[in-house]
């Protein structure tokens, strides 16, 4: 018992210390916001939270052997961050809500809980939102890796001129909740179609006879099962503590690797970290060959593609615009190459904006 009591003095002792130094660096925080304003620069800069970030994993793996667990870091850095800057500027941002969705989280995750939230209906909101200078950034679901792109969200920028900033990406981890104490009393289970989707071996196996109702939302099927008799709803974890609901069974998806990548939409640029992503979008003429040579000036410069999708360019019957990601910045000499070439050959070039890759992807 002597030894248990002094290991938890020595215990207190640091956790006195990291309070010590958490106000300090909150004090330097605040000269920072008044140097910056003195200067006229931009108080939020995305690639110095991502520089430190990155330096603390670094930190974390060579000196300390990760025996405190990175991911745990991160999210511990992203929060002091997050408190530090609202003590220079509140920070807004929107988000395709209500709230407790994924959308949410992954914007939580990315901006922490010091930030301003605004939730709005839909896509085109969040990035009205922003456009008007009501918010500093936006947050919108992309892709899913079950469900695919989310189209209306890049139809959004072949009209808008805002940047892609940044990118999450969070696992969908997918519970049932309900009012009901047990399983066998829910007779309804209401949720996003995409959320109906990825849990449909699991609710035909464990509820066969349940009756599926498709929401605008997991969040209101959360809203709608709290009013709700012998009904379960399928959302987050964090949607369970928001609506006061029972958690019935977690992880209920089928595919154990179901993830989901948001942008954050804003009106700056971003600089190179290091560790970036490109979006772009381009249109070819239609003719044979011209798709190939426009995808040859990326081969040519060694550049990666991670991802090309196709949408309709809505100006005329059969006509396409692809939407593109690769490794690298704009700034970087063989990415801003590779882009001069395809502007050469193709009809249109639009570039969405260069920014830090997923810290998800980084590990």
């Amino acid at each position: 018992m002597e030894e248990l009591r002094l290991i938890r003095e020595e215990i207190d002792r640091i956790d006195e210390q990291v309070l010590r130094l958490l106000n300090q660096r909150a004090r330097l925080a605040k000269k920072v916001g008044e140097v910056k304003k003195g200067l006229g620069l931009e108080v939020h800069v995305p690639e110095r939270e991502r520089e430190i970030i990155n330096r603390m994993m670094r930190l974390n793996r060579e000196l300390y052997g990760e025996e405190f667990p990175t991911e745990a870091l991160v999210h511990i850095y992203r929060e002091i961050i997050s408190a530090c800057l609202a003590l220079e500027k509140e920070l807004k941002v929107s988000y395709l809500g209500p709230k407790a969705t994924f959308t949410h989280q992954a914007a939580l995750e990315y901006f922490g809980f010091s930030a301003h939230y605004v939730p709005v209906s839909t896509i085109g909101d969040v990035f009205k939102e922003v456009e008007a200078g009501r918010v500093d950034y936006g947050v919108v679901p992309v892709e899913n890796t079950t469900e695919g792109v989310v189209n209306y969200t890049l139809d959004m920028f072949l009209e808008s001129e805002l940047r892609i900033v940044g990118e999450i990406v969070i696992p969908i981890r997918l519970n049932l909740l309900s009012t009901c104490d047990r399983l066998e009393e829910v007779k309804r289970v209401y949720s996003h179609r995409h959320a109906l989707a990825q849990c449909k071996e699991w609710l035909s196996k464990h509820m066969p006879d349940a009756v599926l109702v498709e929401t605008e939302s997991t969040a209101k099927a959360c809203e709608l099962v709290m009013e709700i008799e012998q009904a379960g709803a399928i959302a987050s974890e964090v949607a369970a503590y928001t609506y006061h609901l029972n958690l019935l069974a977690e992880n209920i998806q089928d595919n154990p690797n179901n993830y989901t990548r948001f942008l954050v939409v804003g009106k700056r640029s971003i600089k190179p970290t290091g560790k970036d992503k490109t979006s772009l979008i381009f249109a070819v003429k239609d003719e044979a060959g011209a798709l190939f040579r426009a995808l040859e000036s990326f081969y040519r410069y060694g550049v990666n593609l991670t991802k090309i999708v196709s949408r309709p360019s809505k100006k005329k019957l059969w006509d396409y615009v692809f939407f593109v990601d690769l490794e690298g910045h704009v700034e970087e000499e063989r990415v801003g190459k590779a882009i001069e070439l395809l502007k050469e050959r193709a009809q249109l070039v639009k570039v969405l904006g260069s920014y830090p890759r997923a810290l998800l992807q980084e590990s």
